[in-house]
């Protein structure tokens, strides 16, 4: 937890200043208890991005081989990060994504899976769906809003945890979930003056 406040105060004295950072809704953040928090996926600094701003430390699925890099493997793993195989299929990831929420800790996802190659918001897969209901962890929805560009605002949203009651109750499918979990990244682009392309609902 040291090395993770540690590289947080360093990360931030950096990426503040040079993106100009503005933060918004951190007063929907839940204080304690598991929380899968949900952003889309514009730039590789979007890890680092959401670790800065977050109010609690937030643990992200890496691929697994940054893992065996010598010296990055460590640190990305004292940063609170885990391994996943492509296509988040990976049954020993979703095990460790279960238990952080379990634990109370903050899971943080990027349901896109890749990177928008357009800075649109993409089709979510349905790891996020399976984690909100295999779990009674807060999920919140967050929406980061470029350009990446030195000296150019870049905002940071937190939205309201969505209330997934009925669709629990439903036996929704983790798909249909995860397309709830984007709508709601949606609504806060739109909110925050980004307008994202209509979601893929194919």
């Amino acid at each position: 937890m040291l090395f993770y406040q540690f590289a947080r105060s360093v990360v931030a004295s950096v990426l503040k200043p040079l993106y100009r950072i503005k933060v918004s809704g951190l007063e929907h953040f839940p204080k304690e208890g598991g929380v899968l928090l949900c952003t889309n996926h514009i730039d590789n600094f979007d890890p680092p991005v959401v670790g800065i701003t977050s109010p609690r430390m937030v643990h992200f699925m890496a691929k697994e081989e940054l893992f065996k890099v010598p010296v990055l493997g460590n640190t990305v793993r004292n940063l609170g990060a885990f391994p996943v195989k492509r296509g988040m299929s990976d049954r020993e990831a979703l095990r460790s994504g279960l238990k952080i929420l379990k634990d109370g800790g903050v899971l943080g996802l990027f349901p896109e899976g890749t990177r928008s190659k357009n800075g649109e918001l993409g089709k979510g897969l349905a790891g996020a769906g399976f984690f909100a209901l295999r779990s009674q962890a807060h999920v919140v929805p967050c929406a980061i809003i470029g350009p990446y560009k030195p000296l150019q605002p870049l905002r940071v949203v937190y939205g309201e945890p969505l209330n997934l009651t009925k669709l629990k109750e439903q036996k929704a499918s983790a798909e249909m979930v995860t397309a709830v979990i984007m709508e709601s990244i949606s609504d806060l682009l739109i909110k925050n003056g980004r307008q994202p392309l209509p979601l893929d609902k194919s």
